[in-house]
């Protein structure tokens, strides 16, 4: 038996299993929407589509080819910055993106920036956006898509998740941030597996996304920002966390 042949015999065994597992969601309406301009399956052509003009400066951060995008050649007729921890293909300057506006003349600024499957790698990405708004002239927007439910990847530095109101959150109000589109791509189907403590062993898990991404416009600089002298509605749009359920048969 060659190999080609065991790999489509597995293959096609996989897929049956697939069919099977994924039957408890298959009707499932899932909650939260994807962005109507950015999802995982447009922005790559929606940053293209705005950004690729001349006289117009792209920044991104997180620019190594390292599973083989490179969207460099998506402007070509703008100015593009690859910026990266480590040095390699696509690479122009290399430095911490928590502290990104120190690899940069005072007075720089760029039209867009963006980064793709990199947020989940910062330790602080609070700070991340901070610079993020520093490099950013005011009109200028910000693209970011991370992952809310993937495989641990790239550890130890695989810091967090985010859904779409974490990373509204980075970008939000009080750091002059206006949300432009936001939302979670690309649905998943789960189970708890057998090294699950016992009561949660196979069950299925509801409302996983793979990736989040928001679109924001920088409508004005802040000066003497400051993240623990923020309101809360500046940070969460002026949403509440659930109130508690009332239980049948007691008094509102």
């Amino acid at each position: 038996m060659t190999k080609g042949f065991k790999r489509e015999i597995q293959r096609r065994i996989f897929s049956l299993y697939s069919t099977f597992a994924l039957l408890p969601f298959a009707f499932r309406r899932y909650k939260i929407a994807p962005p109507k301009l950015v999802s995982h399956a447009d922005w790559p052509d929606y940053l293209e589509r705005e950004f690729n003009k001349p006289g117009v400066r792209v920044l991104e951060i997180g620019s190594r080819v390292v599973t083989g995008a490179n969207f460099r050649q998506r402007f070509s007729k703008a100015e593009y910055v690859g910026f990266d921890y480590y040095a390699g293909e696509n690479v122009d300057v290399v430095g911490d993106a928590h502290r990104l506006s120190e690899y940069f003349e005072p007075g720089e600024k760029f039209d867009l920036i963006f980064s793709s499957a990199v947020f989940e790698h910062l330790h602080m990405p609070w700070l991340v956006a901070e610079e993020i708004a520093k490099m950013l002239r005011v009109d200028g927007y910000v693209f970011v898509e991370t992952h809310f439910s993937f495989v641990a990847h790239e550890r130890p530095w695989n810091f967090f998740q985010f859904s779409e109101m974490g990373l509204r959150a980075l970008f939000n109000a009080g750091l002059g941030f206006e949300l432009v589109d936001y939302g979670m791509s690309n649905p998943i189907g789960g189970y708890f597996s057998r090294q699950a403590a016992p009561y949660l062993r196979y069950r299925p898990v509801r409302e996983l996304y793979c990736h989040s991404e928001i679109l924001c416009r920088k409508r004005e600089d802040i000066k003497d920002f400051n993240w623990r002298s923020l309101d809360a509605d500046a940070v969460v749009d002026g949403t509440r966390y659930p109130p508690p359920k009332l239980k049948a048969g007691l008094p509102e």
